[in-house]
């Protein structure tokens, strides 16, 4: 009989041990969860809640303040109607029209010129570890100093006109910046100083990645440097292109400040983009559903860039 008494007094505190150690192990499980909860419904209520609220209220005839009586497209189809009023053009027909010329230029030029940084890095040269921070350091500024900046230099009354005239070539001229037929090209140069940086950066990492057996294999088989980089080196980079692009897109597309910040709209709004055109409307021309239907249309052609990328990234990862 003792020995069963001891058997049950030694068992005894090992079957405690087991609801306790299950509690345990299912707390460590949740605690993940339970961290990332707040944050995960603060996005879901203040980012996702407002983007259907912005396309409800794009429905209505929202004025000043929010209107809750639906009355349909009216707000697109002003502007399907402004889309082509260009004589004389409508803010809306100058913000597309600056969107597509300031988004292919800003675009293919970072990508250019991200790409022969990037090549130049590659080769190995001196200095490497100083030239790297340089081209990354106009990143790391906001929009509004890049803005200012830019503002200061291409001003004709203390820029660089101002300067160059001061050392006594009294003829030469750079207006853009004041100029309502250039002054979008003036948000390209800011925009392309500042991106071009981290294109290159992403395109040196690129670069590193690729296998070194494949480069000299290329060379024993007589490829010239041109040869090498158009058949094997830039098809290699097309993940790293196809990134580049979704990034440079999407800061196109929502640029704002840069805008304000460098031209502050431009002569007449002539540097207005969508997004200055969406402010606008509903902030100060109290026409609150025409400026959300101008960030729905927004919205729709940065999904339009994404969506594509992340199929096929989601397509290829199965493989």
């Amino acid at each position: 009989m003792s020995t069963v008494a001891e058997t049950k007094i030694k068992l005894t505190p090992e079957h405690n041990a087991r609801p306790s150690a299950s509690v345990r192990s299912r707390l460590q499980d949740a605690l993940p969860k339970i961290v990332l909860a707040p944050s995960f419904a603060a996005t879901v209520i203040f980012v996702y809640g407002f983007i259907l609220w912005t396309i409800y209220l794009s429905f209505t005839n929202s004025k000043t303040f929010p209107s809750y009586a639906i009355t349909g497209p009216r707000a697109y189809q002003r502007l399907w109607r402004w889309t082509f009023e260009s004589d004389p053009p409508s803010s809306w027909y100058t913000s597309i029209t600056n969107m597509g010329i300031f988004g292919f230029l800003y675009i293919f030029i970072c990508l250019a010129l991200g790409l022969f940084l990037a090549i130049l890095l590659d080769q190995k040269i001196r200095g490497e570890g100083v030239l790297r921070p340089i081209y990354l350091y106009p990143m790391a500024l906001s929009f509004i100093v890049t803005g200012v900046a830019w503002k200061w230099f291409l001003d004709p009354g203390l820029g660089l006109e101002q300067t160059l005239h001061q050392w006594g070539w009294t003829s030469f001229h750079f207006d853009w910046i004041k100029n309502k037929d250039f002054v979008i090209y003036t948000v390209v140069i800011a925009g392309v100083w500042q991106a071009s940086g981290f294109i290159m950066a992403m395109f040196l990492a690129g670069l590193r990645g690729i296998d070194g057996e494949i480069m000299k294999a290329a060379q024993i088989d007589g490829a010239t440097t041109f040869q090498l980089y158009r058949r094997i080196v830039i098809p290699l980079l097309r993940p790293v292109f196809l990134s580049a692009f979704i990034v440079l897109a999407h800061l196109a597309i929502k640029s704002y400040d840069l805008v304000v910040a460098l031209t502050s709209g431009g002569p007449g709004g002539s540097a207005w983009l969508p997004s200055n055109f969406m402010y606008e409307f509903t902030f100060k021309r109290n026409e609150m559903a025409v400026g959300s239907a101008s960030a729905v249309i927004m919205l729709m052609t940065i999904t339009a860039i994404i969506v594509p990328y992340l199929y096929s990234e989601l397509r290829e990862r199965p493989r």
